[in-house]
């Protein structure tokens, strides 16, 4: 474990130049004092590193050195292996690089794993893009894939709920989240991160100035965290419910967050359970629940059962309609 995390810390030092040992910390997860006690070690070892106190201070390696990166295990190479398979680095614009690297990668190998490197291409495969949904085809993701890697502003025509306008965005990442793609920038001049979604991207004009990158901004960090706020902001309307045990079933094949509970005070038919889950609002919760049919019964809020038996009035009469006046004609 030990001699993983100094070559972490060697890794680290020569792909991003100078890091304190706060952000080393941070990195390897471990306490600034162990990753001090790390440093004197790799310095007694003859790695040419040296620090510098200060605010602008930190550890670095002497310009020019590099080590080989040796010692790869072979979890780390199928991880390597998986992350070239095609797919996003197509969508990219980078298929043939991603290809590549990948035989490149592969000839670094031991002999004894090369074979087990053309198995991950054939026994495992990624597909994104959940049942019944299309994927996402943004026009311009190889364009904002571009102003990413280069840091250039890109003037965006964005449409949103409030309609439709031209934005100067400074491109902070990109995320792919269940087929769809997403941007991670903040608006030129303005300090907050936000989340944009490339299908909504209606025109792109040329790449702008250069900008700098926020200080300390992760995506990886970003995204989690903004993720876990939106999906608590998104259903903020809580159901308590009861349903058959088929409709469990349709639940967790559906990923739909839910909670077992405890019976209500409501006598519970044979076979059935309570449950806890979340919705948008009444509206779009009735919308949504319908769907299960009386494999389902809302108890609480009151006002989302009777949005739930108003719909499904509306529903039952369409249908009745529809059915008298076929034998009518």
């Amino acid at each position: 474990m030990k001699a993983s995390r100094l070559l972490s810390i060697l890794m680290l030092l020569q792909a991003r130049g100078r890091l304190t040992a706060g952000a080393l910390a941070q990195a390897m997860e471990v306490s600034e004092r162990t990753i001090l006690r790390d440093i004197d070690q790799l310095s007694a070892a003859g790695v040419p590193l040296w620090g510098e106190r200060g605010r602008q201070g930190g550890f670095q390696l002497r310009e020019g050195w590099s080590t080989q990166l040796t010692g790869m295990t072979e979890p780390e190479a199928n991880a390597l292996l998986l992350a070239g398979l095609p797919g996003p680095a197509t969508e990219l614009g980078l298929g043939a690089a991603a290809t590549s690297a990948r035989l490149k990668m592969v000839a670094s190998l031991p002999s004894g794993w090369r074979e087990q490197a053309d198995r991950v291409g054939e026994r495992l495969h990624i597909d994104p893009v959940d049942w019944y949904r299309a994927q996402d085809a943004p026009r311009f993701l190889r364009e904002v894939a571009d102003a990413v890697w280069r840091a250039r502003r890109i003037e965006v025509h964005y449409e949103s709920w409030r309609g439709a306008a031209w934005r100067s965005l400074e491109p902070l990442g990109l995320v792919l989240k269940a087929g769809a793609w997403y941007l991670v920038a903040r608006v030129a001049g303005q300090p907050d991160v936000r989340t944009w979604r490339l299908a909504s991207l209606l025109d792109l004009k040329g790449q702008g100035p250069a900008f700098k990158r926020p200080k300390g901004f992760t995506l990886e960090r970003f995204w989690r965290e903004s993720a876990t706020r939106f999906e608590a902001e998104l259903r903020p309307v809580e159901v308590r419910a009861r349903v058959s045990a088929r409709c469990l079933v349709w639940l967790r094949n559906a990923r739909i967050p839910h909670a077992e509970v405890a019976a209500s005070n409501a006598p519970m038919p044979a076979g059935w359970h309570g449950v806890r889950l979340a919705v948008e609002s009444v509206e779009q919760g009735a919308r949504h629940l319908l769907g299960f049919a009386a494999e389902i019964e809302v108890l609480q809020p009151l006002a989302l059962r009777a949005e739930l038996a108003r719909q499904a009035e509306r529903v039952a009469a369409l249908y009745r309609a529809g059915a008298r006046t076929r034998r009518g004609a």
